[in-house]
């Protein structure tokens, strides 16, 4: 069967149409071209062994020549007996020899002769000369060689173009052939020696795409269509295959060349023009209504680099999002985003968004060797656009995912990516240099805990950089914590159920206006923590679970990927991949947005393989034990990173159990063999537990229960604490801070006011949780935020909670203004006990040192009566002692029991030191006394 090339039509001006009569055949007509032979030089293709079916075509060429020699034989007349190739050659070599003044043109023509006969090709007909062999007769067109890139004639006009030969081929030949641009004549005007050599037919390619790489791209299954879209040179010239659903039409725009390519059906297109090479060309795409100028986005080379690749691989890219996601650039000159994407187990990948309608057909994105990624540069697509990849899994079945490192995303509850690139311009440079000056755990540490969606509801990032700022300064605070900002589809998960982990929640503005806000908290001095969640995921069916059709990002084994507790997710911290996207993304906060700070959230659940689950319901390390050794290798290499890219960043474990040296130094081994987990800080839980628990008992009862005041000083400095009053204390039926203390409302807020003291002056820093500032009474929730109403002066009883309010600002104040109350908050030569057992009067003394031995005295009486003259051993070198806070003063809403003047120590011995003091103890309450 006779296989034909349906007509692509190519010209260098709008308008030109086809000429002569209908071919099966391209047909090209021209206009002056700007390349000539010295700039672009015709490429002859390889020779092909002659075979015995194109017996008749050989016979053809080599009478041809022969006629030639001898000047030209009638019709019929016999020809001299057929020479071997190589008789052949040498022959036609000598009488190019004799020919000296033959033109280059000819002399070319003449020397392809003898690999034109082998291939069994028929040398050209005269212009209207037709050549009969069997019944066939094909007609093919004609092109001035002048018109042809690679001619050293004038580059004439397309004017001069003739079209009219016909080749006839045996029908051996012809059924080999490969329909695609034909040899032609030159016509009458140009001398025949003059035409461009054409290739044979069986040297030159298909232009449409091959059923098997069709079929994998209508699949998206291909794992490299740059390979089969785009512009290749083949045998023959270049061809240019454009996969483009819905279109009517594809036009190649190619300098002054302009070529509609055939329409092969289900979105192909393509077409072979006679080129030597390559060029850089646009595409013309012709909807029905609308046409469109557009880059080729198959040109492209990849905009990943071997070294991202290696770095990939070995799970080392420490900024990994610069790589990977959506990242608008300029490639190759030209502007648009580069999608990248890791996805190992997809069979292809496949670019959807609003650029294509949502139909990835057009957009498949090609793998780079063995390292799982998938990439498309697409030029024109900008800032704004929505996206998702349309994953092919290995079964065939398809599904379409958010971006894993999508930097902006959708307002949920819509799900898609965002193209996003940052113009925002930051105003800290002050802050970060002075940042890493002092050592956290040596500096004041005061937090105030931020749930941003409800603080105020309905404000954005930017109208919270208006007031947040200017009300914890006002507090005192030296610095903010913000509950999970990265992207979460449900509110009520406070965002502790991550599905960007890249991305500032929607809801609340752009990444520029993340920024922003952050950048107001450092200016007016107060730094900025943020809680981050690499411990688990949620199963949302376009996020990460299963995110290539099979276990990724979560542990192969149904029972390490599953958390009992919260229906989600565990990373797989053991793979490499998976470790460097949680790595990069603690240092992607750090180095895009200046966080200065990672509280990493359920740390306690990430460490032990058998946390919440029940024997038979994990199984043990390679050791034989419960810890998981790829969490404790992940959080190792996470905290190091950090610390070595980002001065003055800390990192703050919410660990709960007695896990040895969480704040100790990555290198330094412990007891139980492993080195340090390397954080900076962690949450002291079991002082949170405690504490509480003690305060919520009636006064009358605490006698049973004053150890759990006093046991956190036994392992006070086994880590570097926080002391954590957070959301999860004030939810979920615990009731609000105030609300657990027993008794009257006066009890109950002086309870709470001598609890802050206390636990201001305490070992370890402080953290405290919105709403509780202002001793709020109702528990938190995200939907109405904190009862800002009670500080209405409208409200009756604003007084009560406006006095609670200002004992914090000036517990904050004083606690700044001492440097024995943060200095020494690691070394247990900053602490000593003055009366630590007086169980039956529910009273604490102790003091604090800094580090040049100046003393602050916290007494706290957790009674509700007034101790009049109760003695308390003190230091004798210190000669007068003064009051610096109180919290029964009558401006904070209590009794007003106080010492307006110094207190001296008397030399009469006490509680072990040699002087003593005599105080008023007021009842529920707790004071603060300094060195006169």
């Amino acid at each position: 069967m006779r296989r034909t090339r349906r007509s692509t039509r190519w010209s260098t001006r709008p308008g030109t149409a086809p000429t002569g009569s209908p071919s099966p055949f391209p047909r090209y007509t021209a206009s002056p071209h700007p390349t000539c032979l010295e700039e672009a030089p015709y490429v002859t293709p390889p020779k092909k062994k002659a075979t015995a079916k194109k017996a008749v075509t050989k016979k053809a060429a080599a009478e041809k020549a022969a006629s030639r020699k001898t000047g030209g034989k009638a019709a019929g007349e016999k020809t001299p007996v057929e020479k071997t190739p190589v008789e052949r050659t040498a022959a036609e070599k000598a009488a190019g020899e004799k020919a000296g003044e033959r033109s280059a043109a000819e002399a070319a023509a003449t020397t392809a002769e003898p690999e034109t006969a082998d291939r069994g090709t028929a040398a050209p007909a005269a212009a209207g000369e037709a050549v009969a062999t069997g019944s066939a007769r094909l007609p093919v067109d004609t092109v001035p060689v002048d018109t042809l890139p690679g001619t050293e004639a004038g580059c004439r006009t397309g004017d001069e173009a003739d079209v009219g030969a016909e080749v006839a081929l045996d029908p051996a030949a012809e059924a080999d052939l490969v329909p695609a641009a034909a040899a032609a004549a030159a016509p009458a005007a140009v001398p025949a020696a003059e035409a461009v050599p054409v290739p044979a037919p069986d040297a030159v390619v298909d232009p449409a795409v091959g059923r098997e790489d069709r079929e994998r791209l209508l699949q998206g299954a291909h794992h490299d269509p740059h390979s089969v879209l785009g512009a290749h040179p083949v045998p023959g010239g270049v061809v240019f295959r454009a996969l483009r659903p819905y279109a009517r039409s594809v036009t190649v725009l190619a300098g002054d060349v302009r070529a509609e390519l055939h329409d092969d059906g289900d979105g192909f297109f393509s077409g072979l023009l006679p080129l030597t090479e390559a060029p850089v060309h646009r595409l013309l795409v012709t909807y029905e209504g609308a046409t469109v100028e557009t880059e080729d986005a198959y040109r492209f080379l990849p905009t990943l680099g071997d070294l991202d690749l290696h770095l990939i691989g070995e799970g080392r890219h420490e900024q990994l999002w610069t790589v990977l996601g959506a990242r608008p650039t300029t490639h190759q000159g030209v502007s648009g985003t580069a999608f990248s994407v890791w996805a190992p187990n997809a069979r292809g990948v496949r670019l959807a968004g609003t650029f294509n309608f949502w139909d990835g057909t057009g957009y498949p994105m090609r793998s780079l060797g063995s390292s799982g990624v998938w990439e498309l540069f697409v030029p024109g697509v900008g800032e704004g656009e929505l996206y998702k990849f349309d994953i092919t899994r290995p079964d065939g079945s398809h599904t379409l995912r958010a971006d894993p490192l999508a930097r902006r995303t959708e307002v949920p509850p819509a799900t898609s990516s965002v193209v996003h690139a940052s113009h925002y311009e930051w105003g800290d440079d002050e802050w970060l240099a002075r940042r890493a000056a002092i050592p956290v755990h040596e500096a004041p540490f005061s937090v105030y805990e931020v749930h941003l969606a409800s603080w105020r509801p309905g404000l954005t990032y930017r109208q919270l950089a208006e007031q947040l700022p200017a009300y914890v300064r006002d507090l005192g605070f030296t610095h903010v914590e913000l509950m999970p900002v990265a992207e979460h589809p449900f509110g009520g998960s406070w965002g502790y159920q991550v599905t960007g982990f890249y991305a500032p929640t929607a809801r609340l503005g752009t990444p520029d206006d993340f920024k922003f806000l952050v950048d107001a908290l450092h200016r007016a001095g107060i730094g900025v923590l943020m809680d981050w969640v690499p411990a688990h995921f949620p199963r949302d069916e376009w996020a990460l679970a299963e995110f290539d059709g099979r276990p990724l990002y979560e542990h192969e084994d149904p029972l390490r990927a599953a958390h009992p507790d919260w229906g989600t997710l565990e990373f797989d911290f053991g793979r490499r991949e998976v470790r460097n996207f949680l790595v990069a993304n603690a240092v992607y906060w750090c180095e895009e947005f200046h966080i200065d700070g990672l509280r990493v959230d359920a740390v306690a659940s990430m460490l032990y393989l058998d946390y919440s689950r029940e024997p038979g319901q994990w199984t043990p390390n390679e050791h034989g034990g419960r810890e998981n050794l790829d969490a404790v290798a992940f959080l190792q290499e996470m905290n190091a990173t950090v610390y070595r890219r980002s001065p003055g960043v800390v990192t703050i474990a919410e660990e709960s159990t007695a896990w040895d040296g969480v704040t100790r130094a990555t290198h330094h081994a412990g007891p139980s063999g492993f080195g340090g987990l390397g954080f900076g800080l962690k949450w002291n839980m079991g002082w949170m537990h405690d504490s509480l628990e003690y305060m919520s008992h009636e006064p009358v009862h605490r006698r049973y229960h004053h150890h759990e005041m006093t046991f956190s000083m036994v392992y006070a400095y086994s880590e570097n604490y926080v002391l954590p009053i957070s959301h999860d204390e004030v939810v979920h039926g615990k009731r609000s801070l105030v609300s657990k203390m027993p008794g009257d409302w006066w009890q109950q807020r002086a309870a709470l006011r001598a609890y802050l003291a206390f636990m201001w002056a305490h070992p370890g820093k402080q953290l405290l949780f919105m709403g509780q500032e202002f001793a709020q009474g109702a528990e938190w929730s995200e939907a109405h935020g904190p009862d800002w109403w009670l500080l209405d002066p409208a409200y009756g009883a604003e007084a009560d909670h406006r006095g609670v309010r200002d004992l914090v600002r000036d517990l904050n104040a004083v606690y700044r203004a001492t440097p024995a109350l943060w200095q020494r908050d690691t070394d247990p030569a900053g602490f000593q006990w003055v009366v630590g057992d007086a169980a039956e009067d529910n009273v604490f003394a102790f003091l604090r040192y800094d580090a040049e031995g100046s003393p602050l005295l916290c007494v706290a009486n957790l009674s509700p009566v007034v101790r009049h003259d109760y003695r308390l051993g003190a230091p004798d070198d210190v000669p007068a002692w003064h009051e610096v806070l109180n919290t029964d003063a009558a401006g904070y809403g209590g009794s007003g029991v106080a010492h307006p003047d110094p207190v001296k120590p008397e030399p009469q011995g006490h509680h072990g030191r040699p002087a003593s003091v005599r105080l008023t103890l007021p009842p529920l309450a707790t004071v603060w006394l300094r060195p006169a």
